[in-house]
């Protein structure tokens, strides 16, 4: 897929497809694993790093082989995902940033730019995810609102 700001190609390529059934060397069962989500939730982890950390550190090849679902709507379904989607979270979290840095430099207009890419990206987004339900129609994009959802 292309890059929405840039001229450039996508990364798109080739994976090898996941197995049909998990490996004889994966021993974690469906409640451990359930266990171990919500305590690594409760650290505070985003479901991106508890997945790479359930592969690292746990052994678990792949959470949606013993869960039967994707880990995000495992969360969401047992009531403690966030939300907000992550990739949306990760975006407004992005675009703080760089207003932080474009108030204290107010000269850089290479990352003014950045700022107004990065949130058209995250109304882009937004109307999206109002298309698709997962957002609450009433959520709209403000600097304001987002400091106070990602902090």
């Amino acid at each position: 897929m292309a890059r929405m700001h840039s001229r450039k190609k996508g990364a798109s390529r080739s994976r090898p497809p996941y197995g049909e059934k998990l490996p004889a060397w994966s021993d974690m069962t469906k409640e451990e694993l359930k266990k171990t989500v919500t305590k690594l939730h409760d650290t505070g982890m985003a479901p991106a790093k508890i997945g790479l950390t359930l592969r690292d550190s746990y052994g678990v090849p792949s959470a949606k082989m013993v869960l039967g679902e994707n880990l995000t709507r495992f969360m969401r379904s047992s009531g403690i995902g966030s939300e907000i989607p992550e990739d949306l979270t990760n975006l407004m979290r992005k675009a703080l940033h760089i207003r932080k840095h474009v108030k204290a430099n107010s000269k850089d207009v290479h990352n003014k730019r950045a700022l107004q890419l990065t949130e058209s990206k995250v109304r882009r987004l937004v109307r999206y995810y109002h298309g698709t339900g997962k957002l609450p129609e009433g959520f709209e994009y403000s600097p304001e609102a987002a400091e106070i959802l990602v902090t």
